[in-house]
């Protein structure tokens, strides 16, 4: 039976055998996603675990998913496993206090330099504000940038009903006004990264490599390549800071 046959006919019907046959036919994009997530995330959870998680945001989309929008299912998807799986990680509450709190006093620094100078932040400047040194920033950078991702994913898809590399899916006319809003302010934030955090974000976000594969590209370390991904998530959340 045909992908648009099986879509047809679960529609109709809602029979649970064919829904367990799409269920197969996509657990594949399940464990891609799981797997990119893993390989920044594998000291926290297991992979099965993730893949797990994953399959509850496949089971929603299979249900919500409205064959007379334009969009291919494997794009509608990926936003709702990406976000299951994000989801659960935060529940999970891995995140020391301690990361927590460093996070938010560098989040605070961003924001009110950006507030201040109405531009992204440099790396002095942040320094200064937390009076640190530039060296002991970037560490402090490299210590919390698993939360940093998963607090950007979550403060997008909450506000905005999208991530980074989402398309328009929205059918309700304020939430496309929103998205494009949002966008705007990405498009423009992501113009203004130095060029390397600008590389990072692309390859993470829309061509999905890891920070292993980033690293081997941009011929710097994984731990280095952390510390530049946070410092650009931080730039941004200060500019969405403005309208989410």
């Amino acid at each position: 039976m045909s992908n648009m046959n099986l879509w047809d006919q679960y529609r109709k019907t809602h029979d649970k055998k064919i829904k367990d046959q799409l269920i197969v036919k996509y657990i594949d994009l399940v464990k891609i996603i799981a797997g990119r997530l893993y390989a920044n995330y594998r000291n926290n959870a297991e992979f099965e675990d993730l893949v797990s998680y994953g399959i509850f945001g496949l089971l929603d989309a299979i249900d919500k998913f409205d064959l007379s929008k334009n969009v291919k299912f494997e794009t509608y998807a990926y936003i709702r496993i990406r976000g299951a799986i994000i989801d659960q990680l935060r529940t999970l509450d891995w995140i020391p206090r301690s990361v927590r709190q460093k996070y938010k006093k560098i989040e605070d620094a961003y924001k009110a330099i950006e507030n201040k100078l109405g531009r992204s932040a440099r790396d002095q400047e942040v320094a200064t504000e937390l009076n640190v040194s530039v060296a002991e920033l970037n560490s402090m950078l490299g210590e919390v940038h698993s939360f940093s991702v998963i607090s950007l994913e979550e403060k997008i898809s909450n506000n905005a009903n999208f991530t980074i590399m989402d398309e328009d899916i929205s059918s309700e006319p304020q939430q496309s006004l929103e998205q494009e809003e949002v966008k705007k302010i990405l498009l423009e934030s992501l113009n203004e990264l130095a060029e390397r955090e600008k590389k990072i974000i692309e390859l993470y976000y829309y061509s999905e490599l890891t920070y292993k594969e980033i690293s081997a590209i941009l011929g710097v370390s994984e731990s280095r390549i952390s510390q530049l991904h946070t410092k650009a998530i931080m730039k941004l959340r200060g500019k969405l800071a403005k309208i989410l």
